[in-house]
């Protein structure tokens, strides 16, 4: 009786452990499953604050880039002026002086103009001025945070940067008729570091003056 009762038991345990394989390898399928979902959903979060910091940090860039713009007089012959002299330089740093006149002089004996001391065919006045401006960086937390399902945005910090900004205006005139011929102006951001200041100056007059004398 006792043998009947132990097999009768042995079989019961069997039969429920066949009856539970399916199904715990199906739940086991289904949890790996939602581990492989959350990891692909982890990298493509992952990713996508990422693109974004870099759009956000390209759009910086950009914005920090150095700007360059040059307007002239449409009916001016520029053809016929062989001679520039500098008028005046303008700029709270006396050292910039020089270096603004350095500059100039280069870019324009390029183009085939030549120096004197007074009495040019084009009398060149340059204004160096300085603000403080402010710009937003923000940065996204790439684990967890940044773009998520559903259009919403995770964790992000935004900071505040003040930094100064140098603008150089080169304004060249008839001597003879005192009538504005060319402007031109060149930003970018001031650096710590005077060479890369000089540098910057140097680069922004030669694209200031790219395309002098302008086209009839």
């Amino acid at each position: 009786m006792r043998e009947a009762t132990k097999l009768r038991s042995l079989a019961t345990a069997a039969i429920l452990r066949v009856r539970l394989q399916p199904e715990r390898q199906r739940e086991a399928g289904n949890n790996a499953h939602q581990d492989s979902r959350k990891r692909k959903e982890k990298i493509m979060n992952t990713r996508k604050a990422i693109l974004t910091s870099l759009l956000v940090f390209v759009l910086t860039a950009a914005s920090l880039a150095q700007q360059v713009k040059t307007d002239y007089d449409r009916d001016a012959n520029f053809s016929k002026y062989k001679t520039f002299s500098f008028e005046k330089i303008q700029t709270k740093d006396p050292l910039l002086v020089d270096r603004i006149k350095s500059a100039v002089s280069t870019a324009l004996t390029a183009k085939g103009l030549s120096q004197v001391e007074s009495g040019g065919d084009i009398s060149v006045v340059a204004v160096e001025m300085t603000n403080t401006q402010q710009r937003l960086d923000t940065f996204y937390n790439g684990f967890g945070g940044g773009w998520r399902w559903g259009g919403r945005f995770g964790d992000a910090t935004t900071t505040t940067e003040t930094y100064q900004v140098g603008t150089l205006i080169v304004d060249m005139f008839d001597s003879s008729t005192k009538e504005l011929l060319w402007r031109g102006s060149a930003s970018d951001t001031l650096s710590n570091k005077s060479d890369k200041n000089i540098k910057n100056l140097d680069k922004g007059v030669q694209k200031m003056f790219k395309n002098y004398p302008p086209k009839a």
